[in-house]
């Protein structure tokens, strides 16, 4: 199939106001939350599933023949619903990137909408609805913050810059995060979605993150490679294209940098 730059418009421009939907439902939602554990390991609301249905209801309307890739299905499954057509189209979806902290009234969270086409991002947006942040990217287009362009730092490692860092981390990597915390401003929000947005907007210099969901990432992908900056696994190597019809949520640990920090990045956490 072939995309007209006014596709992928209107692509976005779905997802943007999909998004934004989900983000205004679930800051309605948090004063009444209702959480549990899935799989006996991550947080889940009841928005979880709530804003889900809004953003795959919303994209529907005008693309229903796409496939759909998202975080929370049947008894604690990830929700997959293959394309109907020949098109390798899939929206993949997190609902409420940072659930941990939406359940306990933390206002850093963020809603993640991601399109692929044949196993690459195609667009991305992440919506932080409690400051009102509309993070856009989409091929061929300028990674936008409220529709002004943004891109990544030109800085290098020094004591003055910061650094995005997961809550848990494995333990071969305790002495990498001991040096980030003593060399850099260590930060994290507790979202990796907006640890991402943060680094495509110049923020911070970089982020590493352990675990992740294709959900918690594709979307943010888009924006840091938009924005200038590059995405790529501990040893150095892309992470798209994926095979959305295969996956069955596998985890990933990435790093996402600015140009200037990416080797220092790769030989601190570098496997």
């Amino acid at each position: 199939m072939k995309l007209e730059h006014s596709d992928i418009w209107d692509m976005l421009e779905t997802a943007v106001v999909a998004a934004r939907l989900a983000g205004q439902r679930a800051m309605e939602e948090i004063k009444y939350v209702k959480s549990s554990l899935k799989n006996g390991e991550e947080m889940v609301s009841h928005a979880d599933v709530i804003c889900q249905r809004l953003i795959i209801s919303r994209i529907k309307e005008t693309y229903p023949d796409h496939g759909f890739l998202a975080e929370e299905g049947d008894q604690g499954a990830l929700f997959k619903q293959p394309p109907r057509s020949q098109d390798d189209f899939w929206w993949v979806i997190d609902p409420i990137d940072g659930t941990n902290n939406y359940c306990h009234g933390l206002l850093s969270f963020a809603v993640s909408v991601a399109l692929l086409y044949q196993g690459q991002p195609l667009m991305g947006v992440i919506f932080d609805p409690a400051s009102e942040s509309m993070y856009t990217a989409a091929k061929d287009m300028d990674a936008q913050l409220n529709n002004s362009s943004i891109s990544t730092s030109s800085e290098k490692v020094t004591p003055f810059v910061s650094f995005g860092i997961d809550s848990h981390f494995p333990t071969e990597q305790t002495g990498a995060i001991n040096n980030v915390m003593q060399t850099m401003r260590f930060r994290n929000l507790g979202t990796t979605a907006l640890h991402m947005a943060y680094v495509a907007k110049g923020a911070m210099v970089g982020m590493v993150s352990y675990d992740t969901k294709l959900w918690d990432i594709a979307a943010g992908a888009m924006l840091v490679e938009t924005a200038g900056g590059i995405v790529c696994d501990l040893s150095g190597k892309p992470i798209f294209p994926v095979d959305c019809a295969s996956y069955q949520g596998q985890k990933y640990s990435i790093l996402a940098t600015n140009q200037k920090t990416k080797e220092d990045f790769l030989k601190l956490f570098g496997k």
